[in-house]
């Protein structure tokens, strides 16, 4: 009896040590339950914020798109209001937008130094018949010195471009008393020249004096000039004036000439003519300098019968030296003559020599000291 209740205890301590295991065992495995099932749940966790934050992102730019969407549109409206605009002022002033965009027959430059009472006078005579054309015809004004009054009269019309030639450089003359003043002209004039065609990039430029007036149809007659200068290269430039233009002698303001003396006093040069002078300009007298066969080259010069400007420059760098007897008498045209309805073709070289002939042969002979007074009479 005592053997079998020994046996019963051993069993009893078998089964408790095995339930003691079970209990170990299903606690191990409940803690590593627990440990995968808080690792999937921080994992899941995890994941839901990134997902959030994608969501988030993807949010903000929606939001982003849609306001770009907006600023889009609202610049699409914008576009379209200012091609409107545009529209609307190419219907009320087409005229003047063509106008700007149109090449310039020339530059004009008024060449003035020390008189600004004489510059006056000749700018309200250019603007008089240049400013409904001004786009084509750009005004310049260029100082040769610092004369404030010069300056101050330039710099007050809104119409022009003003250019100041500072030179400091002492003249020296090549011979004993000789007038300074001519060697700063031929500076002056040579520096002006390069601003317009080389810097400005002009292809002609029309150079007045600040003592003259213009024509009525000093622009028109320029412009039908122009062509005349592109399509014969034995024209050197075109003038406005003549030498011998006095009220006496002229009465049709419709006939041009060629002639082998340049007259200046208003006149037209090309680019391409430039080129070729520009290197060797004279220090002084650049006018007779001009007149040289070396220099003209046997070309010549266009000229009208009755003069386009007048000069009026009583005291200048020539010290009023024959103007009451050759200056003040010439003519200046008061005809508005509608050039672009001439036939100029007859001043071309292959041309004139026929043309001049006929003006000669049909020309009213006079015979006599006495009858020639007379008649300039």
């Amino acid at each position: 009896m005592a053997k079998v209740f020994c046996d019963f205890r051993f069993l009893l301590l078998v089964a408790a040590g095995v339930f003691i295991y079970i209990q170990m065992r299903l606690f191990a495995t409940q803690s590593e339950y627990a440990d995968r099932l808080a690792a999937a749940i921080e994992a899941e966790n995890h994941c839901t914020s990134q997902t959030r934050s994608l969501i988030d992102q993807i949010s903000l730019q929606q939001g982003r798109i849609v306001a770009l969407e907006e600023e889009r549109k609202r610049r699409d409206q914008e576009c379209g209001q200012m091609k409107s605009l545009v529209q609307d002022l190419e219907r009320k002033d087409l005229q003047r937008l063509i106008d700007k965009m149109q090449v310039p027959v020339a530059a004009v430059v008024i060449m003035a130094c020390n008189r600004a009472d004489y510059l006056e006078r000749t700018i309200n005579s250019v603007l008089k018949y240049q400013r409904p054309i001004s786009s084509r015809y750009p005004l310049f004004v260029s100082q040769d010195g610092s004369n404030p009054n010069v300056k101050s009269k330039a710099l007050s019309y809104d119409q022009l471009s003003y250019m100041q030639h500072l030179d400091f450089e002492p003249v020296q003359t090549e011979r004993p008393g000789e007038l300074t003043a001519y060697y700063k002209i031929a500076r002056h004039y040579k520096w002006a020249l390069d601003q317009l065609f080389y810097k400005h990039n002009f292809s002609r430029v029309i150079i007045l004096e600040d003592d003259m007036e213009i024509a009525p149809d000093f622009f028109d007659y320029f412009e039908a000039a122009a062509s005349l200068l592109e399509k014969d290269k034995s024209i050197m430039a075109v003038s406005s004036w003549n030498d011998n233009g006095q009220k006496q002698f002229v009465h049709d303001p419709y006939e041009l000439y060629r002639s082998d003396f340049f007259p200046g006093l208003g006149w037209m040069l090309a680019r391409s003519t430039w080129n070729e002078l520009s290197p060797k300009w004279p220090k002084a007298y650049w006018d007779d300098w001009l007149r040289l066969k070396e220099n003209h080259k046997g070309r010549q010069f266009i000229r009208p019968e009755v003069s386009r400007t007048y000069n009026f420059g009583e005291h200048g760098s020539s010290l009023g030296q024959f103007f009451k007897q050759y200056l003040e008498p010439i003519k200046l045209n008061d005809v508005k003559v509608d050039w672009k309805l001439m036939d100029l073709s007859y001043l071309l070289e292959d041309e004139y020599s026929m043309h001049f002939a006929n003006v000669i042969k049909k020309a009213t002979p006079v015979y006599g000291a006495d009858m020639v007074l007379r008649h300039l009479i």
